[in-house]
């Protein structure tokens, strides 16, 4: 299997670059649940030392998206239905919350860069793209303006990433349009419907949810 894509650090400030840009890949999928993790390599791909990179994976065992097991491996979370059902639950939830403030700051020029990002030139793999999506996400959601309730979701999708691991390499994945409920929030968001956005955004959310969890 190939090591997971992780980009190297800016060397100046070692202990925060070397935790985003580990939390970064978590966050788009590059680890496998039940995946084992080695600090060398982790090091090795950030090119630093082992010191600024054990301090970010202690970080990401608290956030739940490795664990310290007990003969100190470090482990992806493996596979688990019920986690999935709550991060499920938390997720529509909680961006539901972030929507509806967003919307309430969103201009045409916000919905413009929301368009802009889905539309990006890409390199076609085969595979949907998870940064793109990621971007889409987050940029609506940085909106709302949340001190409190944005950070608790980019937890979930911090301890979610190892799960879209394995969504985008079921077939059905590819089997509806990438973005196409992304268009249908945008679209939404020029009609300021409110309603017709939450659907969309619900829509969004329990896609993936589905191609693991075909009973969800």
């Amino acid at each position: 299997m190939s090591a997971p894509k992780i980009a190297r650090i800016d060397q100046s400030k070692l202990r925060e670059s070397a935790y985003d840009a580990l939390r970064e890949a978590f966050t788009r999928g590059a680890f496998a649940p039940g995946e084992t993790v080695s600090l060398r390599t982790l090091a090795d791909q950030l090119g630093t030392s082992m010191t600024p990179v054990r301090e970010a994976v202690r970080r990401l065992v608290a956030e739940g998206a490795l664990v310290d097991t007990p003969s100190r491996t470090l482990e992806v979370p493996p596979f688990d239905p019920e986690r999935m059902r709550e991060l499920k639950s938390a997720r529509l939830a909680l961006e539901a919350l972030l929507l509806e403030e967003a919307m309430d700051h969103l201009d045409a020029d916000g919905i413009d860069t929301l368009e802009a990002i889905i539309s990006a030139p890409r390199t076609d793999s085969g595979m949907p793209d998870l940064k793109q999506n990621y971007d889409f996400h987050f940029t609506l959601y940085g909106y709302a303006r949340s001190r409190v309730i944005l950070p608790l979701v980019e937890a979930l999708w911090l301890q979610y990433g190892a799960f879209l691991n394995l969504v985008v390499q079921e077939r059905a994945a590819n089997e509806i349009p990438e973005h196409i409920h992304h268009e249908e929030i945008i679209a939404a968001l020029r009609q300021s419907d409110r309603k017709g956005a939450q659907g969309a955004l619900a829509l969004d959310i329990e896609r993936s949810f589905k191609l693991l969890l075909p009973e969800s």
